[in-house]
């Protein structure tokens, strides 16, 4: 892997294989051989965290579109379990970092793959971070299958995002786009609701067996998870730091510059 080119704000798009699936990724560059691999949440993708990205060159960043989200594909039998998301973290280390360990940092549906993946595969993983969710989870994607395939105009999808009571709607449209059919999301909508099914349940098994440092951030605001959840993640695990920001679910979007300044301290907190 080459750890040469400089960061890119707008990512360098490129692909790989996990299984029969094709993939999608951006790669920001980044003159290190420290790599932060991203991983964004259920109906978004990697370059939600463009602005993140940014902030750490002394990494070589990279982000993961996730199976059925972005410009990855769409498996055709629906298989949005928990070991298909890992498999596919798995598969990016090993085929386009030739096994190399990574920093994780992933927000809800990446956090739980983030954390899982350092339980299953610790010799992989530098250190892992955690953005807004738990150890206990209970979700409901279900009004992803009834949002349009296509509307008309980005403001008609707005208006569809509001009718299914999304709140932040400026994080869910930035996974939008138009082609000649009209205006959608970039993601697998009849799959989230089985990604979420396989996320929901207690993760405390994976959550406690992992070893490496864990920064878990919380937004007080969050309806994913609670702070008094947050606090037992914390004081349960060992080498788990937690940092609670006066935000929603989306602390990135939020809070980018919060985000990042406590993000970065745990980086360079960590062992060389």
């Amino acid at each position: 892997m080459s750890s040469t080119q400089p960061q890119h704000s707008l990512g360098i798009r490129k692909f790989f294989s996990s299984a029969s699936l094709r993939l999608s990724y951006l790669d920001y560059g980044g003159e290190s051989d420290n790599v932060l691999l991203l991983l964004h949440g259920h109906l978004g993708k990697a370059r939600t965290f463009s602005e993140v990205a940014a902030q750490f060159p002394d990494f070589h960043v990279m982000g993961l579109d996730q199976r059925g989200h972005g410009w990855s594909g769409h498996p055709e039998d629906r298989d949005y379990s928990r070991e298909g998301y890992i498999g596919d973290i798995l598969a990016f280390i090993r085929t386009v970092l030739d096994g190399r360990p990574v920093t994780l940092l992933g927000h809800s549906l990446g956090g739980l793959n983030a954390y899982q993946f350092a339980a299953r595969y610790p010799e992989l993983v530098k250190a892992v971070i955690v953005e807004d969710i738990g150890a206990e989870i209970q979700g409901d994607l279900s009004f992803a299958e009834k949002l349009p395939e296509r509307t008309g105009s980005l403001r008609e999808l707005r208006e569809a995002l509001k009718q299914a009571g999304l709140k932040n709607i400026d994080y869910f449209i930035e996974g939008s786009f138009e082609d000649e059919k009209g205006w959608g999301l970039r993601c697998d909508l009849p799959g989230m609701r089985i990604s979420q099914e396989n996320c929901n349940g207690a993760w405390w098994d994976d959550w406690l067996s992992s070893t490496c440092p864990i920064l878990l951030i919380h937004g007080r605001q969050s309806f994913v998870m609670d702070e008094a959840q947050a606090e037992r993640m914390a004081s349960r695990r060992p080498g788990t730091r937690l940092a609670v920001f006066d935000t929603g679910h989306g602390v990135h979007t939020d809070d980018p510059g919060g985000f990042c300044r406590e993000v970065r301290e745990f980086l360079e907190g960590l062992p060389s």
